[in-house]
């Protein structure tokens, strides 16, 4: 070898020895940065799981029998029946093309990626209170699901509401993007935690709040109950009502309900027990704890009885308390008392002397479980009476429950038992 080889040589070796160096330190440097975003990518996926949980995502965008998130569940309404779309990171029916920014603007604006207005069947007038921290775990939990490549059903509405350019003209008078709503002077912090839950992710007003007949928000209700349109269940008051809403549960009767579907005064049922199961069940007892806090802080609105606006006659609660005493005494006591935890009570029950009986009437038609959670993993059900008891029968025995042990609900009318069975079917 010449003495320029040889110079050569070293001068390779020396790089080499340099880059490895070089190299080694940059990967014992960033070795720990890398692990460090990992894991944090990691706990914000893990965020997202609990958020997405929290918010009962998986109820709306899942198809009975379907993979989860991979849309394709019905939701009727007064105007039509929309389908959940898929939330998977699938490119051609997912999410898999979404940016973080696309996510936060169908949260917070209701808007698409390409810009087109979403259906307010999506619930981001209350998806606007979601911080961005949170949209971005929801969405980094998103997109760590498996693609499913399912194609989103199209929407089945009725004319004119199949007409989306009309969701510009609803947003003109019902919408805002940003939240505004001032807090007390001194909130507690469990107080802010639960309004931002309660109005947030948990959309509770999407269920509890009256509508009108555009399916706005009544901007002033608050969670003052309502008839869930299309579905034959009525989600009652949230507020201090008394007699019909919260007024006289405790803070323990409301974290009980949201963790376990049952409580001393009522049993989650229909979508309430859904959202128990899929939801509310696997919150951290601080979130549950902010929640009650702040539901019970809500005034009453002026929704309890003041008589009996509709007193069924002495021969509809004869036939009523004859059916009651032959098929619902033996659970729920001839004092409509029932036996906590396995069968709820019907004297007090806020679903029981609600403004609208289709809770009752449904049960009584279709019987139900109350959700099966950690606290109550298996729950004593109802059986349906809806083939052996006619609709005149039905309509007694509510209207006596209704109208008994200090209840003061109106009666049941023929025509609204039958509405509900029609819903049922």
């Amino acid at each position: 070898m010449n003495k320029r080889g040889f110079l050569l040589g070293v001068l390779a070796v020396a790089v080499a020895a340099v880059g490895t160096v070089f190299w080694m330190g940059h990967r014992e440097y960033d070795a720990p940065a890398q692990a460090a975003v990992a894991e944090e990518g990691g706990q914000q996926v893990e965020r997202g799981r609990y958020l997405a949980r929290l918010g009962n995502c998986v109820g709306c965008h899942t198809a009975p029998g379907g993979e989860a998130f991979a849309g394709g569940r019905a939701l009727a309404t007064p105007f039509g029946t929309f389908y959940g779309p898929n939330l998977t990171p699938d490119p051609a029916n997912g999410l898999g093309k979404w940016s973080a920014d696309d996510f936060w603007r169908a949260l917070h604006q209701g808007k698409a990626p390409d810009g087109s207005l979403l259906y307010p069947a999506f619930p981001y007038p209350s998806y606007r209170h979601v911080s961005r921290a949170d949209a971005d775990a929801l969405f980094a939990y998103l997109r760590s699901l498996p693609p499913v490549a399912r194609a989103n059903r199209p929407h089945e509405l009725e004319f004119p509401y199949d007409q989306r350019w009309l969701v510009a003209v609803w947003r003109a008078f019902y919408f805002r993007p940003m939240s505004d709503e001032p807090a007390p002077a001194e909130p507690s912090e469990a107080w802010l935690r639960g309004r931002y839950l309660v109005q947030g992710l948990a959309h509770c007003a999407e269920c509890h709040t009256p509508r009108n007949r555009l399916g706005a928000m009544a901007p002033d209700a608050g969670l003052a109950g309502s008839l869930i349109g299309g579905q034959s269940w009525y989600a009652p008051p949230l507020t201090g009502d008394r007699v019909t809403g919260l007024g006289e549960w405790t803070r323990q009767d409301v974290i009980d309900l949201l963790k376990t579907g049952i409580a001393p005064r009522s049993h989650a049922a229909g979508p309430m027990a859904e959202a128990v199961h899929q939801g509310f069940q696997y919150a951290n007892d601080a979130d549950l704890e902010a929640m009650a806090v702040y539901l019970k802080s809500l005034p009453a609105v002026g929704t309890d009885p003041a008589s009996v606006s509709a007193a069924a006659s002495p021969a509809l609660m004869a036939a009523g308390g004859k059916l009651y005493e032959q098929h619902c005494a033996q659970c729920h006591g001839a004092d409509g008392q029932g036996r906590p935890p396995a069968w709820p009570p019907l004297a007090g029950n806020i679903s029981v002397v609600a403004a609208s009986s289709d809770n009752a009437v449904h049960m009584v038609l279709s019987g139900g479980f109350a959700p099966a959670t950690a606290g109550n993993p298996q729950p004593h059900g109802m059986p349906p009476f809806g083939q052996s008891l006619g609709d005149q029968d039905v309509a007694a025995v509510v209207s006596f429950i209704r109208q008994n042990w200090g209840n003061q609900a109106s009666a049941v009318s023929l025509p609204e038992v039958r509405r509900v069975r029609e819903a049922v079917r």
